[in-house]
């Protein structure tokens, strides 16, 4: 990959001394440095000399909801099992809004990812036989807490690949649905970045920080999902016009209170059933689907009988001692608040709770809507994991999953696009027996220097693009003062959502009524986000962490007004329509076209092949 290098059109768009702007050209540009997205990178550098660049806003070696760890690879195809019938599953779970095709090519490769993985250096458990150890019907135990550093330095390793750490991309570069490339700024130095690209991976996490959470105050921040992940990904896709699914279907954890710790540890590793204050277990009341077995809690916490817990009571001495070990690896402050007590859950069951609302692709369905391949309505634009909407429950090994399909689908876009280019000028691709293009070929829409080439409309239209964005990061690294702080308006956004957009303090559920109040007070916020200021890029960073969640909102709040139905109890909680509706058994789709956001109602998608179809997607 080339040098950082000053061109032409930097020296345009420099801003008088506030910023450095520095150009990169390479094939493929990866936004965010997660699990996806290093996997994505891995498999693109082992199968080809396509340049790739990762931009991450933190450190791979700790980034992403990887960077504490896991204990367990919650998606594979344990011994009997097939991936058909994981994907039935996660149908079942989600009531049907599912993609099918998405569902299944991801589960086909569980396995093969987990090998690698293994190979990599990750330590799974094994029994006598040399078996993996599993945990319930689709789950195996592992030693991960340090899981993405293993990924990380394989990543760093790998030929052809370019890390930009701490580097926070925040609009793409994109001409007539077509992406080039995006534009980010330094979050520790006095940077911006030009990116273009042949294509471009959306690999970022999904949103956080929308609601105001369970702990106040100095731990606000301990959360279910990142705090740092702010929905950065979405917001580039809904500002350059990419249509979007499902965010309706919200998540809410069902955690351990305080400690927001996972029950799932508890409930698979030592079938832990969950059970009111009086004793009662109710799960087999309300139903066990994710979306149920929090809304059991709620209603009977709501009807008195609580606390609830999960039953843990009477495990015994060694099942106590591979739960603490277990939380070592990826939330070591519950296995500090039972030794703190002094009361470890065999002596007393483990209290449990709700946590707020969050917008995440790999547990729900929320993202950007992809066809097969991972391509999303955006010509040149893929997506994968979180960020990647219609394929719920996939976790670890399927946002890995994605990675792959992605990275090959980007592949074989452009050595088609290379084929395409060299038949144009007479010039046969060379060929292997399989008719694969035996060896990488040049650069696509490359010129003598390797730099990508652009025609001169799209050129000076992008042009224009990078110079606004420059232009608004000047804007806010020069006011000189402002009358409230990105964190004000953050705690002012997350009091809305919860009172007026379904948060805990109402049950997590909402009315039309309470949502344009919530619509209404969003669109206040966002106008006041023009006057803050930055005083470095650290706080820059902030604001538009800020921005970003502001516009997550708003779709979400769209989304939840136009799925007049409660199809996920607590998910979507629409006290208006309490029950199903069968004219909703649908994908809610969303696009901003013209300025204006719009619904796109499309039907659920039963085939194992799915390619856009629609005039945006060309």
């Amino acid at each position: 990959m080339d040098a950082l290098s000053i061109s032409n059109m930097e020296k345009e768009l420099e801003m008088k001394h506030i910023l450095e702007t520095r150009q990169i050209d390479t094939d493929v540009l990866i936004i965010g440095g997660g699990t996806a997205g290093c996997y994505a990178a891995l498999t693109l550098s082992r199968k080809s000399a396509l340049s790739i660049l990762i931009a991450e806003k933190a450190d791979i070696r700790r980034s992403g909801c990887l960077a504490a760890g896991v204990n367990a690879l919650n998606a594979y195809i344990t011994e009997g099992r097939t991936p058909q019938d994981y994907a039935d599953y996660a149908a079942k779970d989600a009531a049907g809004i599912v993609r099918q095709d998405l569902l299944l090519t991801a589960a086909e490769l569980f396995n093969e990812v987990t090998a690698d993985l293994e190979q990599l250096g990750l330590v799974i458990l094994k029994d006598e036989n040399g078996k993996y150890v599993s945990r319930g019907n689709r789950n195996i135990k592992i030693n991960g807490e340090n899981i993405k550093p293993i990924l990380a330095d394989a990543v760093l390793q790998s030929e052809h690949v370019t890390v930009l750490n701490r580097v926070d991309i925040t609009d793409l570069l994109v001409e007539n649905h077509k992406v080039y490339g995006a534009v980010g700024f330094s979050v520790t130095e006095r940077k911006a970045y030009i990116i273009r690209a042949k294509s471009v991976l959306a690999a970022t996490g999904g949103a956080a920080g929308l609601y105001k959470p369970n702990n106040p105050g100095f731990s606000r921040h301990k959360m279910w999902y990142p705090p740092f992940l702010t929905g950065a990904g979405y917001v580039m896709g809904i500002r350059a016009g990419a249509e979007m699914t499902s965010f309706e279907m919200r998540f809410v954890a069902l955690r351990c209170k305080d400690t927001i710790a996972p029950t799932g540890t508890i409930a698979q590793g030592v079938g832990a059933r969950q059970v009111n204050a009086k004793g009662f277990m109710y799960e087999d009341k309300y139903g066990i689907t994710t979306s149920e077995r929090i809304y059991g809690t709620v209603v009977e916490n709501h009807l008195g009988n609580c606390p609830c817990y999960l039953k843990t009571g009477g495990i015994s001495e060694r099942q106590q001692e591979e739960l603490l070990k277990a939380y070592l690896n990826m939330c070591p402050t519950q296995t500090l608040k039972w030794i703190e007590q002094g009361t470890g859950p065999a002596e007393q069951d483990v209290e449990i709770e709700g946590t707020e609302p969050y917008v995440v692709g790999g547990h729900t369905a929320s993202g950007y809507w992809v066809d097969t391949r991972r391509e999303t309505t955006i010509r040149g634009l893929f997506a994968a994991g979180d960020v990647a909407g219609g394929c719920p429950q996939k976790y670890v090994t399927g946002a890995l999953a994605e990675g792959k399909i992605a990275a090959e689908s980007i592949l074989a876009l452009l050595q088609s696009a290379d084929a395409a280019q060299k038949a144009a000028v007479n010039v046969p691709a060379a060929e292997n027996g399989c008719g694969e293009t035996a060896e990488p070929g040049p650069i696509i829409g490359a010129n003598a220097d390797g730099k990508t080439e652009i025609d001169r409309g799209a050129e000076e239209f992008l042009r224009k693009q990078a110079a606004a964005v420059l232009d608004t990061y000047a804007r806010i690294l020069s006011e000189t003062s402002a009358p409230y702080t990105a964190e004000e308006l953050e705690e002012r956004m997350q009091k809305v959502m919860d009172e007026y957009a379904g948060g805990i303090s109402t049950h997590y559920a909402y009315t039309e009524q309470r949502l344009r109040l919530a619509d209404e007070e969003i669109d206040r916020l966002a106008a006041l986000t023009e006057r803050l200021a930055a005083q470095n890029m650290h706080e820059l960073l902030f604001v538009y962490e800020l921005r970003d969640r502001l516009t997550v909102c708003k779709t979400l709040i769209f989304h939840l007004l136009n799925r007049r139905e409660t199809r996920w109890h607590i998910f979507g909680e629409n006290q208006d329509y309490p029950e199903k509706n069968p004219k909703f058994f649908a994908y809610l789709n969303s696009r901003i076209k013209d300025g204006k956001r719009e619904v796109l109602w499309r039907e659920i998608v039963k085939e194992n092949e799915f390619r856009h179809t629609n005039a945006m997607s060309g």
